[in-house]
């Protein structure tokens, strides 16, 4: 008899996980916050087990504290009965809508047994969709850019909600940064954009994100050197000397005889 808060992933159905396709499978009642969240749902379950839950388009706090008292009200008696999920974009613990009913449960209903399951996050599916590492050691932060809003310090920043991008771009290149923006990443519904022009995505969208770097960054990594030449030969060596192509093969080859790994050993002819 559970809450389960369920991150859906960035959008797309095969996205959500295995524990959270399984919750959603054996829930006795699904709920979700909002029409995209729904439609992903629904790729799991069947849309008899959707519960119904309304929430106003307001800013007014007091607005809001009454429609989460009220979500809370109807979805508790469910989960003390059975398992009830309540199911968000991302990850629950990360930007997500849930945390209002995660403290809205805790206050008025604090017998209500609640589990969190992850889901995959904007800010990993961003990172992969932009082609983007966030090596080890990295710093890096997560940023509201809102309404033109342009956050600046760090080396390298995530934004959410680059509900007008000529705006934050604008105050970011000031700063010294190179951005990039990606809209509607991994999600089914809508156009999906990576651009680094803020023209292309000057409409407002909650799902645009953004990339920001420094531009003079420089980031030493000890495999980097790999890239600075295709050619194996500068990696291994013999000796302090450079081996050639046909030298590093036949080597590779010596080492997997060695290992067990030719012909011979493994009961072949050669």
């Amino acid at each position: 008899m559970t809450l389960y808060g369920v991150g859906l992933g960035p959008g797309e159905a095969d996205l959500v996980t295995v524990r959270g396709k399984a919750v959603l499978e054996n829930a006795d009642v699904v709920y979700s916050p909002g029409r995209l969240s729904r439609t992903v749902a629904l790729e799991h379950v069947d849309e008899s087990k959707i519960g119904d839950l309304d929430f106003p388009m307001t800013k007014d706090e007091e607005k809001l504290r009454a429609a989460w008292k009220a979500a809370a009200a109807e979805i508790a008696p469910n989960a003390r009965d059975g398992d009830v999920a309540f199911v968000t974009l991302g990850d629950p613990n990360v930007y997500s809508t849930f945390g209002h009913l995660r403290r809205t449960i805790d206050a008025f209903h604090p017998d209500v047994a609640l589990e969190i399951v992850p889901g995959v996050s904007a800010v990993t599916a961003f990172a992969t969709a932009m082609g983007v590492e966030i090596e080890a050691g990295a710093g890096l932060s997560l940023r509201e850019a809102a309404g033109g809003h342009s956050p600046t310090g760090p080396d390298r920043m995530i934004l959410f909600k680059v509900t007008d991008a000529p705006a934050t771009h604008e105050g970011l290149v000031e700063a010294g940064y190179e951005v990039t923006y990606g809209r509607r990443l991994f999600m089914e519904q809508g156009e999906t954009i990576v651009t680094d022009d803020p023209a292309e995505i000057d409409e407002r969208d909650y799902y645009t994100l953004a990339y920001a770097e420094k531009a003079d960054l420089e980031v030493d990594q000890t495999t980097a050197a790999f890239e600075t030449d295709g050619s194996e030969s500068e990696v291994r060596s013999d000796g302090g000397r450079e081996l050639s192509a046909d030298e590093l093969a036949a080597l590779e080859r010596s080492e997997g005889c060695e290992g067990g790994d030719c012909g011979e050993h493994r009961g072949g002819k050669r």
